[in-house]
């Protein structure tokens, strides 16, 4: 058989990226973006900036991943150019915001259904209610060694495209509603530039998932093409359709509206299809939130094991029950950070901040691991490894956008930004704490 019958091509490796980047956030956070812009060019700047952001970024993990082509290689470059605590407080940090991450995309599935059964005024908590009832059902379908398939991502894949040509169709077929003139028409360049990094903040959330391409260093057939093809025409159709679905957004709900609106895309599907066509429309998003949240619950116990299996973790997260072979503790503890999430923080707001500090570190800390790579010339032996065009800006581009965010997030929400860093600390300390202890045995 021939061996690069079984590697990416550029046309897979494109929809891969696709994939990854296109989630349930761009049904949400457009109003958080809207609310964070001083007016409208600020807000489609934030929404193309974010896009080439996430293209330097995505190509920065390519070569990353083709220089260090191993499995969980996300969590392994850590240790490689910092130090294994770095490495686990890093990761347990990422494993932290993925179930905030969860807890976030409950919000906006409970949001768009909340709305439908109460209308606009219902109390916050009932989001936080609805959310863990969802983490709580999958929890125990897991429990009994349930496996997503991949006809499920199929079918949300699906669900979530079809949602989105929805909402461009109404751009090109629905009449524009009369804007808000009273905008913010000659900011200062200091505000406008505040503006915009607040902005970012929600923007760079829904462009994330690109830096699993550091996964498929050795699974792609001629790297040193394919990665970059397969990467650019993946961001830019996912710039496209991110700027098309906003531009409906503004044509139809407006801008200023655009800061209020609660579950923008169902009030698309309303003028469309009518009353009943944003219901199913809801229903149909908070189906898809539910699947989301069964791949998280399923793929994050299992970061877990291998991170226990490298001797990041002990070896208690490794530990299989019962005759389907279950993570019991591993779903356990990411259901509770998740749950835990939920309580403290039930509106959406609160934890797209929390999470893109998170996220930020991490992406700063990994990013600029490519570096030391260079400087050690890791991978070089080989033909196949991929080179970023333009080194060293791609990455510093990529590393002083998110320096950005993480600067918005600690200026506007410095007791998030806090709780953050006391995350990373606090996990930093455990690793030498446990380390002493297995010391002294």
């Amino acid at each position: 058989m021939n061996i690069s019958n079984q590697k990416l091509n550029t046309f897979s490796l494109t929809m891969i990226v696709v994939g990854f980047v296109i989630g349930l956030g761009i049904f949400r956070t457009a109003t958080d973006a809207a609310v964070a812009s001083i007016n409208s060019q600020v807000f489609f700047t934030a929404w193309i900036l974010g896009g080439v952001f996430a293209l330097c970024g995505a190509l920065t993990y390519a070569e990353i991943g083709s220089r260090f082509p191993i499995t969980g290689g996300y969590y392994k470059i850590f240790s490689y150019a910092y130090h294994p605590s770095v490495a686990f407080a890093l990761n347990c940090v990422i494993l932290f915001s993925n179930a905030a991450s969860l807890s976030g995309v409950a919000i906006i599935g409970s949001e768009y259904l909340l709305t439908v059964i109460y209308g606009s005024n219902y109390p916050s908590y009932y989001n936080s209610i609805l959310g863990i009832a969802a983490i709580l059902t999958f929890y125990g379908l897991n429990m009994f060694g349930l496996i997503l398939s991949s006809r499920t991502l199929n079918v949300l894949m699906m669900v979530k495209l079809g949602m989105l040509f929805i909402i461009i169709l109404a751009f090109f077929i629905e009449p524009s509603v009369v804007q808000n003139v009273n905008q913010v028409s000659a900011p200062t360049n200091s505000g406008f530039l505040v503006s915009l990094a607040a902005a970012l903040v929600a923007v760079s959330f829904t462009y994330g998932g690109y830096q699993q391409s550091i996964n498929f260093g050795e699974e792609v057939h001629q790297p040193e093409r394919t990665v970059p093809r397969g990467i650019i025409y993946g961001i830019l159709i996912v710039i496209f359709i991110y700027v098309l679905v906003n531009l409906s957004y503004h044509q139809i709900i407006g801008f200023e509206e655009l800061k209020n609106a609660k579950g923008v895309a169902s009030i698309i599907a309303g003028k469309l299809f009518g009353e009943m066509g944003s219901k199913i429309f809801s229903a149909l998003l908070f189906i898809a939130v539910l699947a989301y949240v069964n791949v998280l619950m399923l793929s994050n116990p299992r970061v877990m094991y291998a991170m226990a299996d490298d001797g990041v973790l002990p070896d208690v997260f490794k530990k299989k029950f019962g005759k389907n072979q279950v993570l019991i503790i591993n779903l356990s503890v990411f259901a509770l950070l998740s749950i835990i999430t939920l309580i403290f923080a039930s509106k959406f707001e609160k934890i797209l901040s929390f999470v893109m500090f998170l996220d930020s570190l991490g992406m700063v800390f990994s990013a600029a691991t490519l570096f030391y790579m260079r400087h050690k010339k890791l991978g070089e032996e080989k033909a196949s490894i991929y080179r970023i065009k333009f080194y060293p800006w791609v990455p510093i581009l990529f590393i002083s956008a998110y320096s950005l965010v993480l600067f918005s997030i600690i200026k506007n929400t410095p007791h998030l930004a806090g709780i953050g860093t006391l995350v990373f600390f606090g996990f930093l300390g455990i690793y030498f704490l446990v380390k002493r202890i297995y010391s002294k045995r």
